[in-house]
């Protein structure tokens, strides 16, 4: 393998692309990715108070997570490709409306199943978000700022992914009825989210051959930017879901701040480390990024292992901090390599393969994670996660020194 890493190679674009820069469009858009990853972590505070009102174990909260991962995983199998062949308005404005539809059913939940199903639509809203809406942020950048519109992507994520959670939890500490009001204000958030889908500029109308959908593909010659991706984006956002999903438990048995406000500054910390470091490294070469997403697993891991042995709060908050940083830059580096590297038009189906890559293990681990505490304990769970997430991070950082040192 020998392609660069640092390679800034021109690809082609489609008609479909933006071809100047826009400032506007481009925060616009930005928007319509914040506004969805606010919905996609906003219950984490909530899921203490979901415990006790529906009396679930850990491995039914974890159920509840991947039944997320799910959707938003079947959703990236196709979401890309129509959004690559329709444009992208066309693919946004049915994934808004199934985020308007998850928050109608968070409101009137009176079950697990209830939840399950705003969490499926959670997913299936991501799912567009990540293909269709961060591939029109990057669309707005223009060909000349295809990296730091990349930039601009992967914080608006993670930006959202963090005001989710610290917004739920001040309502859900101060406000009464906190299910209520939490996604009353996402409700809100998700219908100007729409407004401005609304007014995006459509695609031009070309002439199609038609194709079936089928399964993601991605060139032969692109297939290490992928992999190198996956590998360096997935234990870092599997991380992130474990401190999301299990983080409110560890907080309950191993410190004595299991309240929500504290589950939701922890959340939104670990997203405000993600979007800093992915400020501070934006110019850093991809190698270099990618080799800093490593090392911040790795201090995750260990800060794990450490708060089951007596850390306490200050080893849990370490680890949600170092996670942030893993997932930032490990997204950061997967979005820009693809981004340098594929045309437009095929866009948004690669950044559908680098998070299928990436969630299903996020969903996998954290909810195999959860069960097993249900039977085994949390020492032994949550060591064997940690085992399995420091290997694969030993491999992505022994397979990029490679790398480099044929090409970099």
């Amino acid at each position: 393998m020998s392609q660069s890493l640092s390679s800034e190679s021109t690809v082609s674009s489609s008609p479909s692309a933006l071809s100047t820069y826009s400032p506007a469009l481009l925060l616009q858009t930005a928007w319509l990715v914040v506004a969805v990853f606010m919905l996609s972590n906003a219950p984490t505070p909530l899921y203490i108070h979901w415990k006790q009102q529906f009396g679930f174990t850990s491995g039914t909260m974890t159920l509840i997570f991947a039944c997320y991962i799910l959707a938003l995983v079947i959703t990236l199998l196709v979401a890309g490709q129509l959004a690559d062949r329709l444009g992208r308005k066309k693919v946004i404005i049915p994934g808004l409306m199934a985020s308007l539809l998850a928050c109608v059913c968070f409101i009137s939940a009176d079950s697990v199943y209830a939840l399950l199903v705003a969490r499926f639509l959670t997913g299936i809203a991501v799912g567009i978000t990540v293909t269709a809406s961060m591939a029109a942020v990057v669309d707005a950048g223009g060909e000349s700022r295809k990296r730091q519109a990349a930039l601009v992507a992967s914080i608006a994520m993670v930006t959202g992914a963090g005001l989710g959670p610290v917004m739920s939890g001040a309502i859900v500490r101060f406000v009464p009825h906190p299910v209520l009001t939490v996604f009353a204000v996402e409700l809100i958030v998700q219908l100007s989210a729409m407004l401005i889908a609304l007014r995006l500029p459509a695609a031009p109308t070309r002439v199609l051959t038609p194709r079936p959908l089928r399964l993601p593909t991605l060139a032969r010659a692109n297939i290490f930017h992928l992999l190198l991706g996956i590998l360096f984006f997935a234990p870092g956002l599997t991380s992130t879901s474990l401190m999301l999903s299990l983080g409110p438990v560890l907080l309950n048995n191993y410190s004595a701040l299991g309240s929500p406000v504290v589950a939701g500054i922890m959340a939104c910390l670990m997203f405000a480390v993600a979007v800093g470091t992915q400020l501070l490294c934006r110019q850093l070469p991809i190698a270099r990024i990618f080799s800093l997403s490593g090392a911040a697993l790795l201090v995750t891991m260990l800060a794990v292992v450490m708060t089951l042995h007596g850390g306490g709060v200050k080893t849990i908050f370490i680890a949600a901090l170092a996670a942030g940083a893993a997932q930032g830059l490990g997204q950061l580096g997967g979005l820009t390599l693809l981004s340098l590297n594929i045309a437009a038009d095929r866009r948004a189906e690669a950044n559908a393969l680098l998070n299928i890559g990436a969630y299903i293990p996020a969903g996998l681990l954290p909810v195999a994670t959860g069960y097993l505490i249900d039977i085994k304990g949390m020492t032994l769970s949550f060591t064997l996660l940690a085992a399995t997430l420091t290997a694969i991070c030993v491999f992505a950082l022994g397979l990029l020194f490679s790398q480099r040192k044929v090409s970099l």
